[in-house]
């Protein structure tokens, strides 16, 4: 049972519940999810399963697109609408071309400050285990990328945007620091992953029919290849001697002109071997990665 589930993450329930109930269904003991979910959010969140969860690690750097809703003139202390409301103000003079503008700022390489309700960690502890205390502390900003970020719906005091973002992004933080920017506050109301690298909503499968393919035996047709998340790199074909190399762990040489820093390595008869990395400045490769 190896592979990867696009799942369409309900309300309600953190990511690590539905690893559980994969688990639970699958009798699958390695199961593990990539890019987390806020309970309250929903969407796609790709469960691997078996020797799928090997590639997690190779699965953080893909883009993500997420629809989000935000409030004007709400404020809270999680950014988002589960949290305590720490202040509200009167949005009506926000136009849609103030916010327009606003979004320009967005765009491209931003430092962004995470959240305190967050499973980042404060020596050794969650940031959010803090926050319920009552204990804030100061976090270091950090760079991270909006590559697309449009108004999709105008509904004021509440608007949808559609984010393109890479690794580390904070959509919650995004609308916080939308609403101090127009200096009427703002608050995330709502959230949708639509994407995750090559998954889409439009074909995650929801976690009653997940449930009910175990049950009836068909869940395969539900599981992506292993592969399918490294399709950016490219790929080499390994000889049975060179194959045997990469399982001893020895480093193979290989003449490739890629500028990545791995490779996706198949076997001759087309089974997917696992990852090489490359020796930094030299034209060898080792064995990140071996599938069983």
């Amino acid at each position: 049972m190896d592979g990867i589930l696009n799942i369409n993450k309900p309300a309600g329930m953190t990511s690590y519940g539905v690893v559980a109930r994969v688990k639970r269904w699958s009798g699958e003991r390695r199961v593990g999810h990539a890019g987390t979910l806020d309970p309250d959010a929903t969407g796609v969140l790709p469960v691997c399963l078996g020797q799928g969860t090997k590639v997690v690690e190779f699965m953080v750097d893909a883009a993500k697109t997420y629809r989000a809703m935000i409030e004007l003139g709400v404020t809270t202390d999680t950014y988002d609408s589960s949290g305590k409301v720490t202040g509200k103000s009167d949005p009506s003079c926000v136009s849609r071309q103030m916010v327009e503008i606003v979004l320009g700022s967005f765009r491209g390489a931003i430092r962004q400050t995470p959240p305190m309700y967050s499973a980042l960690k404060h020596q050794g502890r969650p940031l959010y285990e803090l926050a319920r205390a009552g204990i804030n502390v100061e976090r270091q900003s950090r760079l991270v990328h909006i590559y697309r970020l449009e108004i999709i719906d105008w509904q004021p005091p509440v608007f949808t945007i559609e984010v393109e973002c890479g690794r580390g992004t904070y959509i919650r933080s995004l609308a916080h620091d939308l609403g101090e920017a127009l200096g009427c506050g703002a608050s995330l109301a709502g959230l949708v992953r639509a994407k995750y690298g090559p998954f889409k909503i439009e074909e995650a499968v929801t976690l009653p029919r997940l449930e009910e393919s175990f049950r009836s035996g068909d869940w395969q047709k539900y599981i992506y290849p292993i592969d399918n998340v490294l399709q950016g790199y490219d790929a080499v074909t390994l000889d049975e001697a060179a194959e045997k190399s990469m399982r001893n762990g020895s480093v193979i040489d290989l003449k490739s002109e890629t500028d990545k820093k791995y490779l996706r390595v198949y076997s001759v008869d087309g089974r997917f071997l696992g990852v090489l990395q490359r020796v930094p400045d030299k034209d060898v490769w080792q064995p990140k990665k071996v599938l069983g």
